[in-house]
């Protein structure tokens, strides 16, 4: 049994939110971004993400933050009632249901906070994540060619929805 904690992303967590977000980012498998922008610009986008409300969970392996998501609320008043999903887990705490729990969190969150639809993209080829993101209720509502280049490779993403009922 995997040993961890949900909790809200604090300020004291953005170091460590910062390193662990690298780390998965350089995997180069999963996100549009090949490293993280630096702890300054992490720090400014954390804080004013959770200034004006949006749902950051971390989970935390004892002090060790091992992932995040977060909904980020659309901000033009013809989409502020639609957020995207960003997710990521350090590899050993993956298959193992944390990531499932910390959306749960994410979403019931993102509803308190009034939104009614959650977007993401995922990499059509991460078959893992699509079936999670299934299972939560997300569908997949089209396929985006040719969306992200990496080492010269081209890959499609999916983007998928969920709405509130």
């Amino acid at each position: 049994m995997m040993n961890f904690e949900i909790v809200p992303l604090a300020e004291q967590h953005i170091a460590g939110f910062h390193a662990m977000f690298d780390a998965v980012v350089r995997e180069t498998k999963f996100f549009s971004f090949l490293e993280a922008p630096g702890l300054e610009e992490t720090s400014r986008f954390v804080l004013d993400s959770l200034e004006v409300g949006n749902p950051h969970f971390v989970v935390l392996s004892g002090t060790d933050v091992v992932g995040w998501c977060d909904v980020i609320r659309k901000t033009r008043p013809v989409h502020s009632h639609c957020g995207t999903l960003g997710i990521g887990l350090l590899p050993p705490f993956r298959g193992h249901g944390v990531g499932r729990r910390l959306m749960e969190t994410t979403i019931d969150a993102a509803w308190r906070r009034g939104m009614t639809r959650i977007e993401l993209t995922v990499s059509e080829h991460n078959t893992n994540a699509i079936a999670l993101y299934k299972s939560l209720g997300f569908a997949i509502e089209g396929l985006q060619r040719n969306a992200v280049r990496i080492d010269g490779q081209y890959q499609n993403v999916y983007a998928m929805a969920l709405l509130k009922e």
